[in-house]
């Protein structure tokens, strides 16, 4: 598999869902160098819309509605993709998640810390414990969505202890996953972007922000799972 086509091979992609979002970008960008994306996400109707719209245009993509907070349904979910595919698989890209500020800490909500663990590391956690093991059958790739914020010289994190927190830990699944990985070539490595042109961002902070664009993550997100970087895992590589 060259970084250039990923003929042949299988792309599991998690929280591709809403239009304007980076998973929409991702997917396409596998499926169009020749994979076939196997497509998850909570909101049913979405997910659909999103596998309908590659396949519209003659790539091959399937669209499997899963609760990822739900251990059970991301098994679920993993045996449902492997009878859709016949094989296991390449590329596992964990890009459910999302962001909320949570305060001063003295003055922030649990349920906001709740809410941020469950959609950025459980969902990462569940969908790992799920098709990992299908992964190591094809010595295939994991990529994770951390955060430039938790990283050595990311800025502050004051108000956003919960998103931090949360992404850390998404940091810290990574390199479980790396490191069990290595006698079977499973890696596993993260990206960290500072904030990415999507259109929520655009809806929530304006276009007068510092961007990282959908595509320079989608390119990046194919390059760690394609052959040219099979000597990296365990890293973080910061975007923006």
């Amino acid at each position: 598999m060259s970084f250039d086509r990923f003929d042949g091979k299988v792309a599991v992609l998690t929280g591709v869902g809403r239009p304007g979002q980076v998973g929409e970008v991702v997917a396409r960008a596998f499926a169009e160098r020749g994979a076939t994306v196997a497509l998850l996400d909570l909101d049913a109707d979405a997910v659909r819309a999103r596998a309908a719209e590659l396949v519209a245009d003659g790539l091959k993509a399937s669209a499997h509605p899963c609760d990822l907070s739900s251990a059970d349904d991301a098994l679920r979910a993993a045996g449902e993709v492997a009878r859709s595919v016949s094989r296991d698989i390449d590329a596992l890209v964990n890009l459910a998640g999302g962001f909320g500020m949570s305060g001063p800490i003295d003055e922030s909500d649990p349920a906001v810390l709740q809410k941020m663990l469950t959609i950025n590391l459980l969902t990462a956690y569940n969908a790992s414990r799920a098709f990992v093991p299908m992964l190591r059958v094809r010595s295939g790739a994991a990529v994770y969505f951390a955060s430039a914020a938790v990283l050595p010289g990311g800025g502050s994190l004051a108000s956003m202890s919960a998103y931090g927190a949360a992404k850390a830990g998404v940091v810290a699944l990574m390199r479980a996953v790396a490191d069990e990985g290595r006698d079977s070539g499973v890696r596993a490595n993260a990206v960290a972007p500072t904030a990415i042109r999507t259109a929520a961002n655009l809806r929530d902070m304006g276009d007068k922000e510092s961007y990282v664009e959908r595509e320079e993550v989608a390119e990046t997100v194919l390059f760690l799972c394609s052959d040219a970087a099979r000597p990296i895992s365990g890293q973080v590589i910061r975007l923006g």
